[in-house]
């Protein structure tokens, strides 16, 4: 774990941008963990967690778009997390249903291009269209945002492969599959930033994040903030990314 730099929050908007764009950070991704124990901690149900963690969220994306960080990869919804309680899925699903309609509304001023990776068939017709209506929406934006909506990096390979068998791929290349993920719009993530202090990938991104910097914090994702979010990218532009080489 770094070290807490507390220095990080008198640097201006203008040293962040210049930082992110010396360091060539272009994609960051969010493994948002920590919504039910932020909850619980304050004997709440794990649906407030939910609740404040959204607004988390959309502060973060926007700081990163105000960086200059062109792409954003959240962890929304894995495939395992079907397994959870009804009643914290219901939530989820309708918290996601008010982010887009909140997305639509805001186009004009935000400008973000929203993707959805994932299998989206098992979120229901409503849901599927309301995602794939506010895709072609914002296809012309800029900034990049994928949300992972019952996504799972190993599923993602494996119905890329048998997609490409499909279509009567003898031999398949690295390049073919970079080229068929969900993800194939972006580049692989720089720096991969997990909250709520628990140390793995949870099965995301497992083929994009080969060579892709990792950050942890023992923050919890609600309480996520711009002084996090920074520490986060000055430790990034501290490390030597050799990609193999020397």
């Amino acid at each position: 774990m770094p070290k807490k730099d507390t220095a990080v929050s008198s640097l201006t908007l203008e040293d962040m941008r210049r930082t992110v764009s010396q360091s060539g950070l272009r994609h960051i991704a969010f493994i948002m963990d920590g919504n039910g124990r932020w909850a619980r901690r304050r004997a709440l149900p794990r649906e407030a967690g939910h609740s404040v963690g959204t607004k988390t969220f959309k502060k973060t994306v926007t700081l990163c778009r105000d960086y200059g960080i062109t792409t954003v990869t959240t962890y929304a919804f894995s495939t395992e997390n079907w397994k959870r309680p009804e009643k914290e899925i219901s939530e989820i699903m309708r918290l996601l249903d008010v982010y887009i309609k909140e997305a639509e509304d805001d186009n004009e001023k935000n400008k973000i291009r929203y993707i959805f990776l994932g299998e989206k068939s098992r979120l229901g017709d409503e849901l599927r269209e309301k995602c794939e209506y506010l895709e072609n929406l914002t296809k012309d934006n800029t900034l990049v945002l994928n949300i992972a909506l019952n996504y799972g990096g190993r599923d993602e390979i494996v119905r890329t492969v048998n997609k490409l068998i499909a279509e009567g791929k003898k031999e398949i290349t690295e390049d073919d599959i970079s080229a068929n993920l969900f993800t194939r719009l972006s580049p692989d993530p720089d720096l991969i930033v997990r909250t709520g202090g628990e140390y793995r990938l949870s099965n995301f991104l497992m083929w994009q994040s080969a060579y892709s910097e990792l950050y942890f914090t023992d923050c919890l994702w609600p309480d996520y903030n711009e002084t996090e979010l920074r520490r986060a990218i000055v430790e990034f532009s501290k490390r030597q990314r050799r990609f193999g080489g020397v």
